[in-house]
């Protein structure tokens, strides 16, 4: 099979033996999303699903970063603005997808970062990785159909511990709560989400995708409706004077005060 590779909006998409690597590659932001980004990574998630040499999908970052999430500069200047944003329409692909898609995570992975691990099938994270889903303390809610795959993945308690608080947790808990494979030493994460994406380039192409379809057709209507309504609470946050202290102070370096807020 014939290699290419190209850079779009800081976003590396490497199609080799099967294999299509989406590298985050904006390293100088800790490789956050701009919506610019979102647009990249829709355009190449549709030319992966519809290319019938492509078997698998890779997620990576570049240059040890998996992603700090939401470019929050980025992001108030071009919030979600329905259901054919890119950003809305990154997630709807992810969810769609009908090929494996096996995730390399490396260093910090914050927000989208996270929840968006809920929708790949094989998930590797470095030792020191560290995982965050800071959404409440933005005074928004969980994206991505979280607030539904987190409790039904890993109990409500603890889905809860980390929707509620907001609060950083390692690679290993992210293991022993279930939406990590396997936790490696940082310089074999990478080679060995590749070894995996080969290993299943030569699996029977037809019975994956019918395998992956049988284990979340279960609850895709659950989550279709989970998304939905977690779409239209975030946008109402956004709108918030709860979110406007919050991004003030992230702006501001400063602590938050919502003593006012009800």
């Amino acid at each position: 099979m014939s290699t290419t590779s190209e850079t779009r909006e800081h976003i590396l998409v490497d199609f080799d033996a099967g294999i299509c690597t989406i590298t985050f590659n904006r390293a100088r932001k800790k490789n956050a999303f701009s919506l610019a980004m979102y647009a990249a990574l829709v355009t190449a998630l549709e030319e992966a699903r519809g290319r019938s040499e492509v078997r698998v999908i890779l997620l990576r970052g570049s240059e040890g970063v998996f992603t700090a999430g939401n470019d929050l500069q980025d992001f108030m200047k071009n919030p979600p603005r329905g259901p054919d944003s890119p950003t809305e329409r990154f997630l709807e692909l992810l969810v769609a997808c009908e090929k494996p898609i096996v995730a390399a995570v490396e260093g910090v992975a914050i927000g989208i970062g996270v929840t968006m691990l809920l929708h790949c099938d094989l998930v590797y994270a470095g030792e020191s990785a560290r995982f965050h889903m800071p959404f409440v303390n933005l005074a928004l809610c969980p994206e991505a159909g979280s607030s539904y795959l987190l409790p039904r993945l890993m109990g409500y308690q603890r889905a809860a511990e980390l929707l509620l608080l907001g609060e950083p947790f390692s690679a290993q808990l992210a293991h022993d709560y279930g939406f990590v494979n396997q936790v490696l030493a940082d310089t074999a994460v990478v080679d060995r989400a590749r070894s995996i994406a080969e290993a299943l380039t030569k699996k029977p192409p037809a019975a994956l995708r019918v395998t992956k379809k049988l284990m979340r057709d279960r609850y895709r209507g659950d989550l279709d409706l989970a998304m939905a309504a977690e779409f239209e609470a975030f946008a109402a946050g956004l709108a918030s004077p709860e979110a406007a202290e919050a991004f003030e102070a992230f702006f501001q370096k400063r602590a938050p005060d919502f003593s006012k807020c009800q």
